[in-house]
């Protein structure tokens, strides 16, 4: 009788660490480089400038539907903008790829590691990171629109980022005095449409 229970102990808990297994499903999705996008607002005093960036490559581990980890990776030298042309155009992309901002020189990479993504409801997520800009990497946390299906992911995300904290001080009014209307938003917007798969 004993012997008849524990086998059957064992069989019970095998078939739970079986469905447990076999509901882990682990998928290792590539990003799209050429359907995924990221545009960029900054905003001034006096307007706004708008503009977009390529991504590099990326990965994203899926289980079971949910995003556990990830990397992002953004050419800073594909930074464009789209709200000007000509000479003005050139002169803004000029002075974000320099040490006032970006310094693209030294810098042709920032990269975003995803650490955690939470469900909030139905395709809702707050996804926990880390941003690296300028070599300088800071935590960082935003809500996502998220849905994978069929070995494929969408995800769209529209995120605020403190420049400051990345050593981009150049018209800030948290540094400088007296800017008038040359000042410059603290906060830029970056907006991700990320195809993977």
């Amino acid at each position: 009788m004993k012997k008849t229970i524990l086998l059957l102990s064992i069989v019970a808990l095998s078939g739970i660490f079986l469905s447990s297994f076999v509901n882990n499903k682990k998928q290792d999705l590539k990003i799209n480089t050429k359907i995924s996008s990221i545009e960029w607002i900054g905003k001034k005093v006096t307007g706004q400038h708008t503009g977009a960036i390529n991504i590099k490559e990326g990965s994203l581990q899926v289980v079971d539907g949910i995003i556990k980890t990830g990397k992002v990776v953004i050419d800073m030298n594909s930074i464009t903008n789209t709200d000007m042309e000509g000479e003005w155009s050139q002169k803004l992309l000029d002075h974000l790829n320099s040490a006032d901002f970006f310094d693209v020189k030294n810098h042709s990479a920032s990269t975003l590691e995803i650490n955690s993504v939470k469900n909030i409801e139905g395709n809702k997520y707050i996804v926990n990171g880390n941003l690296t800009i300028k070599g300088i990497s800071k935590p960082i946390e935003f809500p996502a629109t998220i849905e994978v299906k069929d070995g494929k992911l969408a995800a769209f995300a529209e995120v605020k980022i403190d420049r400051t904290l990345y050593d981009i001080k150049y018209g800030s009014g948290k540094f400088f005095e007296g800017l008038g209307d040359k000042m410059i938003d603290d906060e830029f917007i970056v907006k991700f449409k990320i195809a993977a798969e």
